[in-house]
This record gives structure tokens, sequence and C-alpha cells, in this order.
């Protein structure tokens, strides 16, 4: 080889990207829960089930998710799914056993595996109403289990999910101790603690066959006839996690503890909460084909104008780029604070506001916002409805999005606001207080603009401050928008914490 070769080829090396090390050692973990984007999702739970998995890969995890076969899953999805085997489980008190089967569709490295059985999932919805989900979601939690010891793949973790997988620690106690799953530690995430599974004791112990001592008070009972299955599930798992760190507090206090917050502090020792990401490959401002003009941190403060002027043409407002533009999109319920926004509505139109509302829900908050898009016709643009587009739109086209809830146990709608540039005002509650930073006007700080007590007053004086940066010191509102897109709001830090819960309980 000549010099000249030589030195061709150390040039060649040196531009390599150099190969990012995985972290050591490698853990298998199998994801237990009701729904996951792209086959069948409801809310943010499917949503997680999804992009946690995904992140999980890039920090060495092999990852399994289990999943019921639902009818509802688009035919493009069940054409591809491989039988994988079939067997006959046990279920109920009086020896009824069940057919299992296993599909499974790998995607992105994920293996999705798909448990069927016509009697339970053939609805056209994945929940219905308890009299059938409680059934449902036995027979799920332990076919998940005798799935995974059919396919003779033991997990180092079993990851469940909500109320409708809480059963699984319950039955991994009561009988796969003598399995290979005896090894496997298990993990119960608490999404939202307001959705239990809560039903009779003769109901469950039909659908579950459990012994007598798992319907005691420190694990199924609650009250004098019913038993609680995410009750169970805090009991029985070696660790509980839930989507904030501020909502892992909250829960073990009376007010939202939903009458499980003693249970919760008597475990507090297994409890911990990690903040949830969103796909910043799906929300990304730069690529968004939904949009009018993409952006990034560079250009956003004239390009966010593109998408506003767009957005308020599309949406019958007056189109002035120097108007400010709040968004609010979300489920139209009590819990998301609603009751504040209509309370103070009227003082939020001043001119020079324009309010965008995006969502279904309850209809006292439905028909309040209709009114208000007639009574303000060209500055109020009510859309009682949800639009996957129309909601990129919105996140682009706002300059500030409203979440002031009553109790939210992440958010993900501030984290997408901020990965698109406009600035939360948000309630200092759950996940809204763990990843927005209030504005500090002495140290031109933060990524937004929160208030504490759940008061109309302080929600109206939040968005005030708000309005006053915005017209009055548009350099300081311009610099908060920059550090918003730039935060990383991504998945990787979550997986990692995650991932390091998986080694503190198996090493």
């Amino acid at each position: 080889m000549t010099a000249t070769e030589t030195i061709k080829e150390e040039e060649i090396l040196a531009t390599e990207e150099p190969v990012e090390e995985m972290p050591q050692p490698r853990r298998s973990i199998a994801f237990i829960g009701s729904e996951c984007y792209p086959f069948v999702k409801t809310g943010g739970l499917g949503d997680v089930m999804y992009a946690l998995p995904k992140a999980l890969i890039k920090q060495n995890c092999d990852v399994k998710v289990i999943l019921p076969r639902y009818a509802c899953i688009p035919e493009k999805f069940q054409e591809k799914m491989v039988y994988v085997g079939a067997f006959n489980m046990d279920l109920c008190s009086d020896g009824r056993s069940y057919y299992v089967g296993i599909m499974e569709y790998v995607w992105d490295g994920v293996v999705y595996d798909f448990i069927d059985n016509e009697e339970f999932f053939s609805w056209g919805k994945p929940y219905t109403n308890l009299v059938d989900d409680i059934p449902k979601f036995c027979y799920f939690s332990k076919a998940a289990l005798a799935a995974l010891n059919y396919m003779n793949w033991t997990p180092d973790i079993i990851h469940c999910h909500d109320w409708q997988a809480a059963l699984v620690p319950v039955f991994l106690n009561a009988f796969f101790r003598n399995t290979q799953l005896a090894n496997s530690k298990s993990i119960l995430t608490i999404h939202n603690l307001r959705f239990q599974g809560i039903y009779n004791i003769p109901t469950f112990k039909y659908w579950t066959n459990l012994p007598d001592y798992m319907f005691d008070y420190s694990v199924l009972k609650q009250g004098y006839e019913d038993a609680n299955m995410l009750k169970g599930g805090l009991a029985c798992c070696d660790m509980i996690t839930t989507v904030s760190n501020t909502y892992a507090g909250e829960i073990q206090t009376d007010f939202f503890g939903e009458k499980l917050d003693a249970h919760l502090r008597y475990h507090n020792g297994k409890l911990r909460g990690i903040v949830n990401g969103i796909d910043c490959d799906i929300w990304d401002a730069n690529t968004d084909k939904l949009l009018a003009a993409n952006y990034t941190a560079e250009n956003a403060i004239e390009e966010k104008k593109k998408n506003k002027l767009a957005l308020q043409k599309s949406l019958g407002l007056e189109e002035n780029a120097d108007k400010m533009v709040i968004g609010l999109i979300s489920r139209l319920t009590n819990q998301k604070g609603l009751d504040l926004i209509t309370q103070i509505f009227p003082a939020l139109i001043d001119g020079n506001t324009q309010v965008v509302v995006l969502g279904t829900g309850d209809k006292e908050y439905e028909d309040a916002f209709r009114y208000y898009e007639n009574e303000y016709k060209g500055t109020v643009c009510s859309n009682i409805m949800y639009d996957e587009g129309r909601a990129h739109m919105i996140y682009a086209g706002s300059d500030a999005l409203l979440v002031p809830s009553l109790f939210e146990p992440c958010g993900l709608t501030q984290l997408i606001a901020m990965r698109y540039g406009t600035v939360p005002i948000v309630r200092e509650t759950g996940g809204l207080k763990d990843t927005v930073e209030p504005y500090n006007i002495y140290e031109n700080s933060g990524n937004g603009f929160t208030f504490d007590r759940y008061e109309s007053g302080l929600l109206l004086d939040a968005i005030n401050r708000a309005k006053t940066l915005y017209f009055e010191n548009r350099e300081g509102w311009d610099q908060m928008v920059v550090r918003d897109m730039e935060k990383d709001v991504s998945w990787q830090n979550s997986a990692k914490q995650y991932r390091d819960i998986y080694l503190q309980l198996k090493p």
C-alpha cells in the first residue's frame, strides 16, 4: 500500500460515525397492556406502549409487547400477523377453560404478540363496560403469562400497565411460582389512578379462581363486597411506577389518591415517578407534513407566523399575525380544568387575542365553547371534534397552549406544544409541574407560565402574565419559544430511568 493510499484510508476512517456502545448488561422486558399505537389507541397509554419499547431497544433491551387481538385492529396489521401457536388455559372457578391463540407481528425491532380469542376480543371497541371488561381483562392478564410460558420466553422484567393488566402480578404470585416465570420481576405503571377496575368479589372469584387470601384487604378487597384489580396489582408487584415524580407524591394524598392513598403510602417504598416523553419523529415541526410551513428553532419566529396565518384562514378567524392565538387541545372533561376557563372566558377576549379549541367530551363544555364561538365570531373557533391534522395546525399556529388541569398524571400536550415552540400555560400539578419551568422575569428564564391553586383568578393571572410578555417584550417571548423547542422532551431520558429500575430489580 502506498503512502497516498494509507492517508486516504485514514481519512475515510476518521469520517466514519463512531458506533455508540450499548449499555450493559442486556435486559429482556415483556410489556403487557390493553392498547398500543398504531394497532389500537384511545389515549396516552397507547402512545406509551408504542414509544417506550422503541426507546428501550436503544438502551440494549430486548422487548416483547403483549396485547389483545381486538377485531378493531386495522386489517393491514391483521394480515401480516404470523401464527405462533395455541393452547387451552384454565381460568374460571368451575374449571372452565378458554382458547389462547398467539399471533406475532414484528416492527421497528419490537416483537408484538397478540392474544387471540374471539369470545373476548371480537367487539368493535377495546373498552365497553365493566360487566364485559372485567372478564375480558381477567382472561387477558392470565393468558399473557401463559403465552410467555408457552413460547418459552422468560423476561427479566414483566412490565404491566394500568388496571387492565394489573392482575398480572397477582396471577404471577398465585399460579406461576412453579414455572420459569418465577424468575421474572414485575412492575406496574399507573397512568391514571382514577381508573381501577372495581367489581364485586364473587364475579372476580369466578373469573380468576384466585385463592381466598388474595381477597384480603391487603390485596384485592375494597370496601365490604368489592375487589379492585389495580389495588391487587400494586400489592403484588415488585415495583410501582407512575408517569411523573409529582404525581407519585400527589396520589399518596386524600385529594388525589382516589381511595387508594393509604394503600399507596403503605407501598411507597417501591413507588417511583418517571415523566413520559413524546415520539419526536412524529412530533417534529421540521418534517411535519400537516403544517403550512416547516421550521426549526433557528427559524421558528418567522415560520410560526405562516402557520398562524394558515390556521386563522382555515378556521375563519381574522387573519392577523400580530394577534396572540391561545390554543386548547383537550378532552372536554372536568379533569382538564375547563370550568376555570369558562369562568374567565370573556376576560380573555380583549381585541388582541384569539382562542382556538379542539376536542370532544362532556355536553356542558361542548355547548359552552359553541356559545363562545357564536358570541365572538372571528375571534373564537370551537372545533368540537378530534382531527389529527387540525391538532398539528393548532400546535404550530398557536402562540400559547392552555393546560389548567385539576390533576394531570403526566400530560402530553404541553410537551408537544414546547416541541412546536408554543408556550404552555399550565397548573402546577403532576407532570405539568415537572415539565414546565415558570417564567422568571428577572432572569429571563423558564419555558412557560404556571399557577398553583385551582382558582380561575390565578389562571387568568397566568394568562395575563403571558400576554404581557408577548405584547410588551417580544424579544423575551421569542427567546422562550427557542428554549422550548430546544428542550429535550424525547423518551431517551425516561427510558434510561426505566432501565435503571430494571437493573435495580434484576442486577
